[in-house]
């Protein structure tokens, strides 16, 4: 995967905030906070260079440039996070522009246009060509309160194995992430990274 284009944008938005929660949340100092920002960027070249390019339609690269930005950022810091300080970190970490999409993404998340972007994602099955992709099925539920996109397979997962940082896998981000969009309650029965069989999203109308 090339760094220029959408990859380096996720940095250029991003790696501010990323440097600042190292002091705020982990404790770092501004000095030690930089050098690992430094280093965190040519981790993160260096991931995305072993990574395939996305094809098109896949609505799922974002997500894996995203843990690409934050694992560097983890192989490079002196101590390693517990994944309740990761959590709070990447959660804290979020700019106000995410939460600005967030809030966008949940004003029409239930409507027709993004069902039907949903349901594509569904159809095209993108894991079965690249590991570093998603595979998911959707379910609307039957009294028309939202509905479940379940996932089979997961990017995520992989290049977060890859890496040896599986046990932080951050799914818990999930909640955080449907409580920024402000229209939906999430809900969750399983997570492939705590051996589930499936990565459940369930999203019902507030």
């Amino acid at each position: 995967m090339k760094y220029m284009g959408m990859p380096w944008g996720m940095w250029t938005l991003f790696a501010g905030s990323f440097r600042a929660q190292l002091t705020d949340v982990l404790g770092y100092n501004e000095q030690t906070a930089k050098a690992i920002t430094r280093r965190a960027k040519a981790k993160y070249k260096e991931i995305l260079s072993r990574l395939p390019e996305f094809e098109k339609g896949d609505r799922f690269k974002i997500s894996l440039v995203g843990c690409a930005m934050l694992g560097a950022f983890v192989l490079t810091m002196p101590e390693r996070p517990n994944v309740d300080q990761l959590t709070e970190y990447y959660a804290k970490a979020m700019t106000k522009p995410m939460r600005w999409f967030c809030r966008k993404s949940g004003e029409k998340k239930f409507t027709p246009q993004s069902v039907a972007g949903l349901q594509a994602a569904a159809a095209l099955k993108a894991a079965d060509r690249n590991s570093y992709s998603w595979n998911m099925d959707f379910y609307e539920y039957p009294d028309g309160s939202g509905y479940e996109a379940r996932f089979t397979k997961c990017g995520i997962c992989v290049l977060m194995w890859e890496l040896g940082l599986y046990d932080l896998a951050l799914c818990r981000l999930d909640y955080t992430m449907s409580e920024a969009g402000g229209t939906a309650d999430f809900t969750r029965q399983y997570t492939l990274a705590s051996g589930g069989p499936y990565c459940d999203c369930g999203y019902k109308k507030k």
